[in-house]
């Protein structure tokens, strides 16, 4: 039987996989399956942002470099990208429950060595380490909640489980922020041992292993290979993009590479007996919506998260702990509506809240690039807000889209790709609108500087002023008189949120095209095949 004849009769025949018997006691029980890997969630989702508030004090006690510094966040966005869906995969062969708590042990494990570590090498070493354990946890988790949980409460376990994610990812800054100024760097990475502890034991006691009868049964090594190249190459270019120059050859080698290897994966897929990703579950519309969605409403948020943080710290002067507390109105809304929106998903379908929650994601972002210098805290936390509500129900709906429209036995695979989509998303929203900002701020800052009747630039000096304004950091030093520091800062500020709004209006078109893309989501056609109704 081929691969695709596999698929397509598991999507009309969801009695083909197993459907568990009703929770009996701690093992297996839904709500406490649901808070046990939201404890192992958190970790990983707090690492993706907690890390950036402790980059300057790495940097200071080991003497890392710039690159260094940049290879701590790099080397782990880069192995928890390339290695989501192989790890779906892993769980889906050989069963969620063993893959979550082998992630949760090494996840835990590589954090405790990060703090011991006594060179920048071993910090990013074992980054690259966290990344890949990272993502042998994110895809189980909702491989586990898939097989838990009946059709009529997934969509709000999976509120849940977004909420964690999203608070955990708005949240970082602020816990980190906290730690670092009143324990150490360390601590950032200390914080996980605790957790994953904790994390493992109740896993241990509560997590029950669920696999449907046609479940995977070897691997297709070529295409893990191929796959993992492509997404290496990929979110390599996005990365280094602004740093070599989008028209670069080395750019747009490694974005050709991604090209060609992607094509070569996908012909490769239609040979194997048990492919990596079956061709056939792109036959759903929904589910290839779901995905596209994903990445379109991570562009929006990771994307104009990254300028937000600058603007709050640079432009506005506040301490990364008061940033933090500046973003808690959309951390807040998080929390409250992501458990709404999975209520609304499940009642009505995904397909208006998610539409919805892309038109408020839009005029958010809208309204952020009207922000100022003077912009006061009740304007921000408006708009701040008005995201959170947007961001809920598509972080709910998309997961629910994915996971819901896939086959019970490919829940892993579907899990990596909805966590592969967040990171393309996420990564391609922070390169496309850097460049943007990059752009604005090229074309803008000789005219703000001479228009200020400031001293004039040296070509070289004018590259230099324009790579700290892109962060909104006045390019002075400490033998700059206080009044021409002061024009300088003016010109910095006015020349980033020119830029910034710029990007922002971007992000909200972006945002604008995701909800036409959400409307052709529509609810998971094989949810039937998990739980089953009824067992709560």
């Amino acid at each position: 039987m081929t691969s695709q004849t596999t698929v397509e009769k598991a999507s009309r025949e969801p009695q083909d996989t197993a459907v568990p018997a009703p929770a009996k006691g701690l093992r297996g029980h839904p709500w406490l399956t649901l808070f046990s890997v939201a404890i192992g969630v958190m970790m990983v989702a707090l690492d993706g942002t907690i890390v950036a508030i402790a980059n300057p004090a790495i940097q200071q006690d080991l003497g890392a470099s710039l690159a260094d510094v940049q290879w701590i966040t790099n080397g782990y966005m880069l192995a928890l990208a390339v290695s989501l869906i192989t790890a779906g995969k892993l769980g889906d062969r050989f069963g969620h429950r063993q893959t979550f708590l082998i992630g949760v042990v090494g996840f835990a494990a590589a954090s405790g060595a990060i703090g011991l570590s006594d060179s920048v090498a071993l910090v990013i070493v074992f980054r690259v380490l966290q990344g890949l354990f990272g993502a042998l946890l994110m895809p189980a988790a909702l491989g586990l909640l898939r097989a838990t949980f009946p059709a009529e409460k997934l969509n709000m376990a999976i509120g849940i489980w977004g909420m964690v994610i999203g608070a955990s990812t708005a949240g970082g800054p602020i816990l980190g922020g906290v730690l670092v100024e009143h324990v150490s760097w360390q601590s950032v990475f200390f914080i996980n041992v605790p957790v994953g502890v904790i994390a493992l034991l109740l896993g241990l006691v509560i997590l029950k292993d669920h696999r449907a009868e046609n479940a995977p049964r070897s691997f297709d090594i070529g295409g893990i290979v191929l796959l993992s190249q492509a997404m290496f190459c990929l979110i390599w270019a996005l990365i280094k993009g602004a740093e070599w120059g989008w028209g670069d050859y080395k750019t747009l080698g490694f974005l050709g590479a991604a090209v060609a290897l992607f094509v070569v994966f996908a012909l490769s897929q239609k040979n194997v007996r048990e492919p990596l990703i079956p061709l056939a579950m792109f036959r759903s519309v929904p589910l290839s919506a779901g995905a596209v969605l994903m990445v379109l409403m991570a562009f929006a948020f990771m994307g104009g998260l990254f300028f937000v943080t600058f603007y709050l710290q640079n432009v506005h002067g506040l301490s990364p702990v008061d940033s933090g507390l500046h973003l808690l109105p959309l951390t807040g809304m998080m929390i409250v509506a992501s458990p709404l929106a999975g209520a609304m998903i499940t009642k009505f379908g995904p397909r208006v809240p998610l539409v919805g929650g892309m038109v408020c994601t839009a005029v958010a972002m809208f309204g952020m690039s009207q922000l100022t210098i003077g912009t006061g805290t009740l304007t921000m936390s408006i708009w701040f807000g008005l995201l959170g509500l947007g961001l809920a129900p598509v972080m709910v709906g998309a997961t629910e889209v994915i996971v819901g429209n896939a086959p019970m036995e490919l829940s892993g695979v579907a899990g990596g790709l909805q966590q592969a989509a967040m990171q393309v998303g996420g990564s391609l929203g922070t390169a496309v609108l850097g460049a943007v900002m990059a752009s604005q701020v090229d074309s803008k800052l000789a005219d703000n500087w001479a228009a200020a009747k400031l001293p004039p630039l040296t070509p070289e000096q004018l590259d230099a002023a324009s790579s700290a304004v892109e962060v909104g950091v006045p390019p002075v030093d400490g033998n700059t008189p206080p009044e021409v520091a002061a024009s300088i800062a003016g010109v910095a500020h006015d020349t980033f949120v020119s830029g910034m709004s710029t990007a922002f209006m971007v992000a909200g078109i972006v945002a604008v095209v995701a909800a036409l893309v959400a409307t052709l989501t529509k609810r998971g056609a094989n949810a039937e095949a998990g739980a089953g109704a009824g067992h709560i």
